[in-house]
């Protein structure tokens, strides 16, 4: 069955960097487009960046714009979230997602997605 597993996350500083990694596999049906979420207990799953399977384009919300860069790399069925400069208001649980839809995806819009992997935490703190 189709799975999407979200790898490193953890515990970093102030100012620190972590990339997560999203691996997909046992799709039958192509995915349109992938993308980073992140959530924190009492909150709505925060759309965060997104990255389109065919050509490339990307989405960032305002809050993580210079610091987070999203990637693809099609051949290893994986999509990567660099996090730089992180700060402590970054900490949440994040989770990867695909949706087969064509045209959406490019946005923080949670609802537009059809798998999700499991999450992952990352934790900003001194």
């Amino acid at each position: 069955q189709e799975r999407l597993v979200e790898s490193g996350g953890g515990l970093v500083q102030p100012g620190g960097s972590l990339r997560l990694s999203c691996v997909a596999s046992g799709f039958t049906v192509p995915y349109s487009a992938t993308g980073w979420f992140r959530q924190v207990p009492g909150k709505e799953r925060e759309g965060v960046s997104s990255i389109s399977s065919s050509d490339g384009s990307t989405y960032y919300a305002d809050s993580v714009k210079g610091r987070f860069t999203i990637s693809r790399d099609n051949a290893k069925n994986t999509v990567y979230l660099q996090m730089n400069s992180l700060k402590p208001e970054d900490t949440a649980v994040y989770y990867c997602a695909t949706t087969e839809v064509p045209g959406y995806g490019m946005g923080g819009n949670p609802y537009e997605y059809d798998h999700w992997g499991q999450g992952t935490q990352v934790t900003v703190s001194s």
